[in-house]
């Protein structure tokens, strides 16, 4: 049996896994994976390339596999029998509308569907004689009514002569007639549901007060069961049968109705609505919805999904990609078509679920992949929205699970998200605190243009963003002209670096997309050597895809990219890593830093840091353009878009949340080598068996020998000691 086998997974998903060359889950995998199977919420935080993205899509591709397994089976429909008393009064899987969800205990239902009104019935009724009474409370805000209802009678409870019901709007309704009765009621509410077979009358009371009689039974109805029934709009109830103790008192000649002894009637396993259908899950309502915070990040994700449902059949799991750059009429046909696990990037996501071409009425899986990236990205209230419309239930009774992968489970936002939004979460937390791993060597330059200044001479030089073209910088002593020269400088020192260490494959991280054109532009300028493309938001979604294949492939030699666009690639091997600006956030360091130095391979970070503050652009939602074309340098205080960037703090506050201090180098940038790293070829495993590594034996075996000589003694003295010899 496979290793993966072993923990639950199917053996089909065994199969796919061990042609991919795992043979042995990963830590994180073989914490998560039995978590997600067993049904529980969790917060998963690891390194990147850790295998965080199996640890979430095998249990999910399985649990998919055994919903729509269920799905596609079908339910005989049973008929109608008489009930025993043993069996518990519940609302009825069976008798209920396609988004209507149920919990396993049959006393709490919901439906998250906006436009449509779903309903369910229990799965007994009374009949010929007696009162009886039930509860229902609402338990979170929407439209609902309840009330009785017949076999006969649709799901909508009301709106047919076969169904008598009692609405949050203050109506009471019966055969599309809604007419005034009683108070509104809402959250928190109960709803007392009065029936009296004797007198055949139905009544509602709200919060123990009867709001009197509000139907009479017809007669030809005499005889007939009736069922506890109630139709929901995007909200939550839940029933009181009688089985604990009811919130109000009632009248002594009525009954709870769990407690009807005679003439009951069951109808179980059987879905009875006025058209004798099955429920049926539409087309576009997936059971799993994955979100990436980039197109790059939701392709990765997809083609992992499709490899390890390779041999999933009968029936087979339909995934789809939903990000820009795609046809989006190529998605919604897709959709309609019918679809199980889906992908996305939050915008176009965001105009699917708006544009009523993807439901979330049947979502079993809500998954947020570098959640703190997307709640960064300002997408909070997005993913508010959408877990607000999913049902909390699912169809089959089950909870819905929320899957959040995180840089860092520390993080603030991600924590407050998830006390609001997770159900009991399981933290697995196998990264801890952020830290640099010993395969990288990162380092710091410092760009001080006071003391170098050989930015003041040169003709020809990285463009810069344009922030002080409208200043005099002639004067080389001012603010403006100080950083003026970081930006030159930090040009130049790139180059510098490339040349010294002879990088032939290199990720650099710019501030902006602006900066990341600027020094695509002057590698061109310098020739063929220094090929390169950019990675950011602005650039066609098919030049992005081209580009970063280009540099998997080597025909490039630099990527230069901006954080969000980068936060995610895997790139085997790679040696080399530039800030040209540091992040000001602190985990964006470690996100860089951790695209070296991968699978026990060295490489090498160097970062590029001003000794002065340095004037950048900084567009906020008050920029009319959003940087484009943008001339306004002014700062931010009074209504400008450029702030004065303090690279030294952030340096500073890096430091803090690592607890280290980074090694400072020259400009040279000679990378100083322990006497112990042995011999360091960058983008390759650290060798201990040259030089380096003989030395340091040689050093240890005087010792060696002075401490086996130590040992011999003391044995010898301890024996003459114990035989008390002379």
């Amino acid at each position: 049996m496979a290793a993966f086998e072993e923990m639950g997974v199917l053996p089909e998903i065994g199969k796919a896994v061990e042609e991919m060359d795992w043979l042995l889950p990963t830590d994180v995998q073989a914490e998560a994976i039995p978590l997600i199977l067993g049904g529980g919420d969790v917060l998963m935080a690891a390194e990147t390339g850790s295998g965080k993205t199996g640890a979430f899509c095998l249990p999910v591709i399985q649990i998919v596999w055994e919903t729509l397994k269920q799905f596609k089976l079908g339910v005989q429909i049973s008929s109608v029998k008489t009930s025993t008393q043993s069996d518990p009064w519940k609302l009825n899987l069976w008798d209920r509308s396609s988004a209507m969800a149920i919990t396993p205990d049959g006393l709490r239902c919901q439906s998250r569907e906006q436009k449509e009104w779903h309903g369910c019935r229990a799965t007994k009724g009374v009949k010929n004689s007696g009162k009886y009474y039930y509860e229902v409370t609402v338990t979170d805000e929407g439209l609902c009514r309840v009330g009785w209802s017949t076999l006969q009678g649709v799901l909508d409870l009301g709106t047919d002569k076969f169904g008598f019901g009692f609405g949050g709007t203050g109506r009471k309704s019966n055969n599309k007639q809604f007419d005034v009765y009683g108070d509104s009621f809402g959250l928190h509410d109960t709803i007392g549901c009065w029936l009296d077979l004797d007198s055949l009358t139905i009544g509602f009371s709200k919060n123990g007060t009867y709001l009197g009689d509000a139907f009479k039974i017809p007669s030809n109805l005499k005889n007939v069961a009736f069922y506890p029934a109630v139709v929901l709009k995007n909200a939550e109830v839940s029933f009181n049968f009688g089985l604990s103790k009811f919130k109000f008192d009632i009248p002594k000649d009525f009954n709870p109705i769990c407690k009807a002894s005679t003439d009951v009637v069951e109808i179980s396993q059987c879905n009875v609505s006025k058209e004798g259908e099955q429920a049926k899950k539409p087309n576009n309502a997936p059971f799993a919805i994955i979100i990436e915070p980039s197109r790059e990040l939701a392709e990765q994700t997809c083609n992992q999904i499709k490899k390890f449902k390779k041999y999933i059949t009968g029936p087979e799991i339909k995934d789809l990609l939903v990000v820009g750059g795609i046809s989006i009429k190529e998605q919604i046909a897709s959709l309609s078509s019918g679809i199980d696990i889906v992908v996305a990037t939050p915008g176009r996501l965001e105009d699917m679920i708006s544009g009523g071409h993807l439901s979330l009425t049947y979502c079993r899986f809500f998954i947020l992949d570098e959640a703190d990236g997307l709640l960064k990205q300002r997408y909070t209230q997005l993913i508010d929205n959408m877990h607000r419309q999913m049902p909390k239930i699912t169809h089959d009774g089950k909870r819905l699970q929320m899957i959040v992968c995180s840089a860092t489970l520390h993080d603030f936002e991600v924590k407050k998200m998830a006390s609001r939004l997770m159900h009991f979460p399981t933290w697995v937390d196998l990264k801890g605190e952020d830290a640099i791993p010993e395969t990288v060597h990162h380092v710091v330059v410092t760009v001080d243009p006071q003391k170098d200044i050989s930015w003041t001479n040169l003709k020809e030089h990285m463009p810069t963003d344009g922030v002080h073209n409208g200043d005099n910088i002639r004067a080389t002593n001012t603010s403006e002209a100080l950083s003026q020269g970081v930006k030159i400088l930090k040009g130049e020192y790139c180059i510098r670096a490339i040349n010294k260490h002879k990088m032939n494959k290199a990720i650099i991280f710019c501030r902006t997309k602006l900066d990341c054109d600027n020094l695509e532009k002057y590698f061109c300028k310098l020739g063929s050597f220094y090929s390169c493309c950019t990675l950011h938001g602005s650039k066609n979604v098919n030049d992005r895809k081209a580009n970063l294949e280009k540099f998997k492939r080597g025909e490039i030699k630099f990527l230069i990219c901006t954080d969000v666009a980068a936060r995610g690639i895997d790139v085997n091997q790679l040696p080399f890593m530039i800030n040209m600006t540091l992040p000001d956030d602190k985990t964006n360091y470690v996100h860089r830093i951790g695209r070296v130095g991968r699978a026990d391979r060295m490489g090498l970070a160097v970062s590029f840091v001003a000794s002065l503050p340095e004037k950048v652009w900084y567009h906020g939602d008050w920029c009319p353009s959003r940087g484009q074309r943008c001339s306004n340098t002014d700062l931010t205080n009074i209504k400008g878009c450029c702030i004065w960037y303090n690279e030294p703090q952030y340096l500073a506050e890096i430091e803090d949340h690592l607890n280290i201090t980074i090694q400072q180098i020259g400009l040279e940038i000679d990378i100083p080598m322990n006497e112990f790293d042995g011999k360091v070829i960058y983008g390759q495993k650290k060798a201990n068996d040259g030089p380096t590594y003989k030395n340091h034996y040689d050093q240890l075996l005087s010792s060696i020998d002075h401490l086996t000589k130590l040992e011999n003694t003391a044995q010898l003295m301890y024996l003459k000691h114990s035989l008390n010899v002379k």
